[in-house]
C-alpha cells in the first residue's frame, strides 16, 4: 500500500520533469544545491549576530547527528532510488544507493528546525525550512528520490533536532570551544593582516 502511494505521489510530482528547460534548470539548483544556500545562511548568521552562536551550533550538530541516524537507516534498510526501478525522468546523474531517506533533506532541516525552536532565530529558522522542503521537493521533482524518501527525512530531522534541543544544555561546554576557537582564529586573521597593511 505504501509503495503504491509512493510510485503515485512520485508520478504527480516527477511527471513534469524534462517539459520545461527553465523549471529543470531551477529543479536541478534547488535539488544539488539548496544544502549550501543553507550553510551559506548559517554562516551569514554566524558572522552577523553573535548571539546566535549557540543556537547554530546546535543546528550543526543536529545536521551531523541526522546523517548518522540516516547511515545507521541504511544499513537495515534498503530502498532503491527512482531511477533504479526504471521509474520516472531523471534530470542529472546520480549513485545508485539507498534512497530512504535522503541525506540532503534530513541535512538541511536537522539544522532549520533547530533554529526555530528558538526566538531569536526563529524567523531565519522558518525560511531556512522552507528552502530546505523546497530542495527535497526539487530532488523529487529531479528523480532521484521518492516522496516517502522525504517525508523520512522529516521525522528523522525533528526526532534528532528536538534530542539536540532537550540535551542543549549538555552541549554548551563543546559550544564554548568551538566558539573559542574562531575567536583565537579571528584574531590571529586580525593580526597578520595589521601586519601586511
Amino acid at each position: 500500500m505504501f509503495e503504491q502511494l509512493n510510485r503515485i505521489l512520485f508520478h504527480l510530482i516527477n511527471q513534469y520533469a524534462g517539459l520545461n528547460p527553465f523549471a529543470d534548470a531551477a529543479a536541478i539548483f534547488a535539488a544539488k544545491y539548496m544544502p549550501l544556500v543553507i550553510i551559506l545562511g548559517l554562516i551569514y548568521l554566524w558572522i552577523k549576530r553573535n548571539d546566535t552562536r549557540d543556537v547554530i551550533l546546535y543546528g550543526a550538530y543536529a545536521a551531523v547527528l541526522g546523517l548518522l541516524l540516516n547511515f545507521i537507516i541504511g544499513l537495515v534498510y534498503y530502498h532503491p532510488r527512482p531511477f533504479m526501478m526504471h521509474v520516472g525522468t531523471l534530470l542529472f546523474p546520480y549513485s545508485p544507493d539507498s534512497s530512504f531517506p535522503s541525506d540532503h533533506t534530513t541535512f538541511m532541516l536537522s539544522a532549520a528546525f533547530m533554529l526555530t525552536y528558538f526566538k531569536k532565530t526563529r524567523t531565519p529558522g522558518l525560511i531556512l525550512v522552507v528552502l530546505g522542503l523546497i530542495g527535497g521537493f526539487a530532488r523529487v521533482f529531479c528523480g532521484v528520490h521518492f516522496p516517502l524518501d522525504i517525508l523520512g527525512s522529516v521525522l528523522v530531522a525533528l526526532v534528532i533536532s528536538i534530542l539536540v534541543y532537550q540535551f542543549r544544555n549538555s552541549l554548551k561546554p563543546l559550544n564554548n570551544i568551538f566558539k573559542g576557537m574562531y575567536s583565537k582564529l579571528t584574531r590571529m586573521f586580525a593580526r597578520m593582516f595589521a601586519i601586511i597593511n
